[in-house]
């Protein structure tokens, strides 16, 4: 269950010694065809680190042959000696595999503007390692390389009549970009062509991991590429392709939720009866970026007063006193007034499903997120130290 699931990849994980701790920290994946198709989505935060603005120019033709990512620094704020660094790790991997450099997609995660010439030798030299490593078998590998502050790799597999589609995926906070999230590389034997996967993909991510809202922050150097080698010699109709590529991201983006730094609540936030799926996906947001209902949920108070203030804040059409909540089935807040008692929700299970009906229209939207913990914060004090 990986990224070599489907035929025509092999990839690897080797040890480049940028982790402390001597863990797996660089990873490659490679596409040996016969297509070398692809698409891809980036972070669109306008601080992008220097792998992001690398691959945006790669998979402008629509044509990747490996992806090489290393955990253990962002290469991001490293001015030109990092982008320096990227362009030779992408060399690296190219000579390593005869492919041009410009097929090569880089990808880096870790610490914000740390890189110097170890940083640079280091990630050169685990990528000649991590070519030389490459085996079909070798996703899992790959999977463990990319890990920053996960607890556990992330992968997945969706099987179709003749045809798959496999992906691995890092993250365990900063999960509030657009388009993208962390890290993911996805990889199918459909004999897709470049345009019609780009097509799928931006629809996939749309309603996945561009809904997974774990802190609000969005990272610099988002990844989601999609790799396509043709291998079974099937075309699927666009699709059912599309929600095969949907449901694979659907399921990377809930290990990515069920991993989010430090916490104790998995938070659905399924937003109906809103005029416009807009408006529900801005609803939905603006309850899981709201700080105190995400302490509430973490001290297991069932605070709904918390939830109808988010709503307040946003630019969504809604009568304050025709809302409904619900949490994990009981419905606390009904037009505006109190329901149910709040004793009769029972949050200490992790997962929390909260339902509001906006009751102006027929739209709906699901936001994913997390609860706001100690281990949270004190996580990310001490991340650079």
């Amino acid at each position: 269950m990986s990224v070599t699931t489907a035929k025509g990849f092999e990839a690897s994980g080797v040890a480049a010694g940028l982790k402390s701790t001597g863990a797996p920290d660089v990873a490659l994946v490679v596409n040996r065809g016969p297509s070398a198709a692809a698409a891809a989505v980036f972070t669109s935060n306008r601080s992008k680190a220097n792998p992001v603005i690398w691959s945006q120019q790669v998979v402008a033709d629509g044509v990747v042959r490996a992806v090489v990512l290393n955990s253990g620094g962002a290469n991001c704020f490293t001015g030109s000696f990092g982008f320096q660094t990227t362009h030779l790790t992408a060399e690296a991997v190219g000579d390593a595999l005869g492919v041009s450099a410009g097929d090569v997609v880089v990808c880096s995660t870790g610490l914000i503007g740390t890189g110097d010439q170890v940083f640079r030798d280091r990630v050169i030299s685990g990528s000649r390692d991590a070519a030389a490593a490459l085996d079909d078998g070798g996703g899992n590998d790959a999977a463990t390389a990319i890990l920053t502050t996960d607890s556990h790799a992330k992968q997945a597999v969706v099987e179709r009549d003749g045809w798959s589609i496999g992906g691995m995926a890092k993250g365990a906070g900063m999960l509030a970009p657009g388009l993208a999230t962390m890290l993911v590389v996805l990889t199918t034997d459909a004999d897709v062509p470049s345009d019609l996967l780009d097509r799928a993909l931006r629809e996939a991510t749309c309603v996945t991991f561009d809904r997974l809202d774990s802190d609000g922050c969005m990272s610099t150097n988002d990844t989601v590429v999609l790799l396509a080698s043709a291998a079974s010699g099937i075309t699927p109709p666009q699709l059912e392709f599309t929600a095969a590529v949907t449901e694979l991201c659907s399921q990377l983006a809930t290990l990515l939720q069920q991993d989010a730094e430090g916490s104790s609540h998995d938070i659905d936030i399924e937003v109906t009866g809103a005029h416009s799926e807009t408006d529900a996906v801005e609803v939905g947001r603006s309850i899981a970026r709201n700080n105190l209902f995400k302490a509430a949920v973490f001290g297991n108070d069932p605070n709904w007063g918390r939830v109808l203030a988010a709503i307040g804040t946003t630019t969504a059409e809604f009568d304050p006193y025709n809302v409904d909540v619900s949490m994990n089935g009981v419905r606390v807040c009904s037009e505006g007034a109190p329901d149910r008692p709040i004793d009769e929700v029972d949050l200490s299970p992790r997962r929390l499903h909260v339902l509001v009906g906006l009751n102006v229209g027929a739209a709906t939207a699901t936001i994913r997120t997390n609860d706001l913990t100690h281990d949270y914060v004190h996580e990310n004090s001490a991340y650079s130290s």
